[in-house]
């Protein structure tokens, strides 16, 4: 008896002992998972200022929650990013974010990563089926802010000079937005509208805005220029001061740094809608840990604040 109850007390120490090395050994499982969750963030804009800045951000974010962070950028080749983005599903990152990027050019990329059950999410880009969530700012409020008080400021009658880039599922709501008010205000005419380059939109917008200062020579034939975000807004306004042309004002959207220099030393460039692109930033990171920790996603469009910036406020 004594013998048997000696062999069943050192079987349950050693039952005991090995029980201890599986839970420190899952505990260090479930450590070590969590300190291999890699994100790829894709763009083909990583020379915009404002795409930057996102891309800075979440890397910024992923670091501060042990996650490693691949950033891709094709340099404007969405044909590109598709291929780069395919190479991210065969990596097995654990989630992918499209950061400024029309997700109907990566439908079938998105498809895929969903069928290998990884996340995708949206920055600043629009959000489709397949995907978990978009973070951005809401464009269409962003465009009546921006557009009611360019219209206000020229009077509601002129001439409008219109630079987009409608690839872009943000500025293309902007544009339908501008379409909108347009329609409710016949007084002011669209003169000419331009895809402007992208990348390379300052240069692209400079050399179509002084185009079209040379085609539209007589005062009044431009009043305003209307941009669908900093960057041509800055290169209309450059080519608006180089030309010597007076009463022509120009407003852009994002709130970019130099955008705002502009505003207040009284360049053509007149106004402009702050985006909180860091903050678009923290909302996809914080649903990408939800997601991690096997929770749901708050909402699949959420919306980061962005407010109207002129030389009153812009200091």
């Amino acid at each position: 008896m004594k013998k048997f109850i000696v062999i069943l007390t050192a079987l349950m120490v050693v039952m005991g002992l090995a029980g201890c090395g599986n839970k420190a050994e899952n505990e260090g499982g479930a450590d070590a998972a969590k300190a291999e969750k890699s994100i790829a963030i894709l763009t083909p804009y990583l020379s915009s200022v404002t795409t930057n800045e996102m891309v800075e951000a979440l890397k910024k974010q992923a670091e501060s929650h042990g996650w490693k962070a691949n950033v891709v950028d094709t340099k404007g080749d969405v044909g590109q990013l598709a291929s780069r983005m395919e190479d991210m599903i065969a990596k097995k990152a654990d989630a992918i974010v499209l950061v400024s990027t029309d997700p109907n050019q990566l439908k079938v990329q998105i498809g895929k990563a969903k069928e290998k059950q990884i996340p995708v999410f949206g920055c600043d880009s629009g959000y489709i089926d397949g995907m978990v969530m978009n973070a951005t700012s809401d464009n269409a409020q962003m465009s009546t802010m921006i557009s009611d008080y360019l219209l206000k400021t020229i009077g509601f009658k002129g001439n409008l000079v219109v630079l987009t880039y409608r690839a872009h599922p943000g500025v293309l709501k902007r544009s339908e937005t501008l379409d909108g008010v347009l329609k409710m205000n016949k007084d002011v005419k669209v003169l000419q509208e331009q895809q402007v380059q992208v990348p390379g939109p300052i240069e692209s917008a400079r050399q179509q805005m002084e185009n079209i200062l040379l085609a539209n020579k007589d005062e009044g034939s431009v009043t305003a220029v209307w941009a669908g975000w900093d960057e041509p807004a800055i290169g209309a306004a450059q080519a608006i001061e180089a030309a010597g042309r007076k009463n022509i004002i120009v407003t852009g959207i994002d709130g970019n740094s130099q955008a705002i220099d502009m505003i207040k030393k009284g360049s053509p460039l007149v106004a402009t809608v702050k985006q909180n692109f860091p903050g678009m930033a923290e909302i996809v990171s914080e649903q990408i840990d939800k997601v991690f920790k096997g929770e749901k996603v708050e909402k699949t469009e959420m919306y980061a604040p962005a407010s109207l910036i002129t030389k009153e406020n812009a200091n």
